[in-house]
């Protein structure tokens, strides 16, 4: 089905008056493409850092342990085998499980005459929650064959205990629960200022057996991936799965994950609203005086039998374009320097959010056809009065 040939005469004409008002004032039209590009450069950038940093914070946070814990209700323990059951797989990501056993034990350095009461913390994997603090090489088939014990085990000192011991690395040390021993290898010390310091982590299999307590824990801790909100529905839908369990969300992490987070889209937000409009009164300003040197054009179409209304669609669809192009440039431009910023702020570049281009490329065209205000009194000119001179 063809075209009838006056509309499409009409539509080229149309877009041939919008392509004479733009190339007609290209100083000031620049200008308002240079605002509105500065204007999307800025809300990108600020935007994407925005959400990576949700992902950032989410990723930080796991160093600091779990933000979960499950633990037994009428008894001092719970079956190891209840680590199985638990979903591991979360849209948000996969969550990280350890079993860990608390024993009351002696410890003490062979040939010593002085051992030293500590909280033995067997873990599955071991010492999974100081894998910042331990380097990933020290396990048992990586440390010297002549430093390991018959029993093959390692163990992480928390820092009070090393400095009590006055353990050296790779010493041999001997643990003991009653007439039950395990020895092990100190592998490294850990420092969080917390009950961890005064601690002694070992295998979770060496644990069972020093507290005659095979195939059973104390608690499952779990790293959960995921927003506060994720984390709380998480933890409930455990405790539906497992009443017999307390299931409790470490609020301290989850809160404080929360807090931080707002806090700091609140002021990217509020920053990302104040560039907006500042640089929509900054179009504003230049689309007024655009809208002065026009008198005369509109005047003339008003006069050959321009409507209002398509004297309207002509500034409109100007406007629009402006802030298409604004828009486009100035995204690519802003996700490129939040990616600067975050490597140089931050020690590690932003990634690219998809979601924010169209965002930004959208608030830009809004803020565009706002400012196109000022070009909207064009439309109620007289022609008799700007062919008579008066202003």
């Amino acid at each position: 089905m063809t075209m009838p040939p006056s509309l499409t005469s009409n539509r080229s004409m149309f877009w041939r008056i919008v392509r004479r008002l733009i190339t007609a004032h290209r100083g000031r039209l620049f200008v308002i493409l240079l605002a509105l590009s500065a204007g999307a450069t800025i809300t990108a950038a600020l935007l994407n850092l925005q959400v990576d940093a949700k992902r950032r914070l989410t990723t930080e946070f796991k160093t600091f342990g779990p933000n979960v814990i499950v633990l037994p209700k009428a008894a001092d323990t719970l079956p190891e085998s209840t680590v199985g059951s638990i979903p591991l797989n979360l849209p948000s990501g996969r969550v990280v499980v350890s079993a860990a056993l608390y024993v009351a034990a002696s410890i003490s350095i062979p040939q010593s005459a002085k051992p030293l009461g500590v909280i033995v913390a067997g873990l599955n994997p071991l010492a999974y929650l100081r894998a910042t603090s331990m380097p990933p090489s020290v396990s048992p088939q990586t440390l010297p064959r002549s430093a390991l014990p018959p029993s093959g085990q390692i163990c992480v000192l928390g820092d009070r205990v090393a400095k009590q011991l006055q353990a050296q690395q790779d010493a041999e040390l001997i643990i003991f629960n009653r007439d039950r021993r395990e020895s092990c290898v100190f592998a490294s010390a850990i420092s969080t200022g917390g009950p961890e310091d005064d601690r002694v982590e070992i295998g979770l299999r060496a644990a069972q057996r020093l507290a005659s307590l095979p195939d059973r824990v104390s608690a499952i801790e779990l790293i959960v991936p995921g927003t506060p909100k994720q984390i709380e529905e998480y933890a409930a839908s455990l405790q539906n799965q497992f009443p017999y369990l307390d299931v409790r969300p470490i609020r301290q992490f989850t809160e404080a994950q929360s807090k931080i987070y707002n806090r700091i889209s609140g002021l990217l937000n509020f920053t990302v609203a104040l560039v907006l409009i500042l640089t929509g009164l900054c179009v504003m300003a230049a689309m007024t005086n655009v809208a002065m040197e026009r008198r005369n054009d509109v005047g003339l179409m008003k006069a050959i039998g321009g409507a209002r209304r398509r004297v309207l669609r002509l500034f409109l669809a100007e406007a629009t374009l402006l802030g298409l192009a604004g828009g486009i440039i100035g995204a690519a431009a802003g996700i490129a320097l939040s990616m600067y910023l975050g490597k140089a702020v931050f020690g590690l570049a932003a990634r690219p959010r998809l979601i924010v281009y169209p965002v930004s490329v959208a608030l830009t065209l809004i803020v565009a056809i706002l400012s196109a205000y000022p070009l909207r009194h064009l439309a109620s000119v007289r022609p008799a009065s700007v062919f008579r001179g008066e202003a």
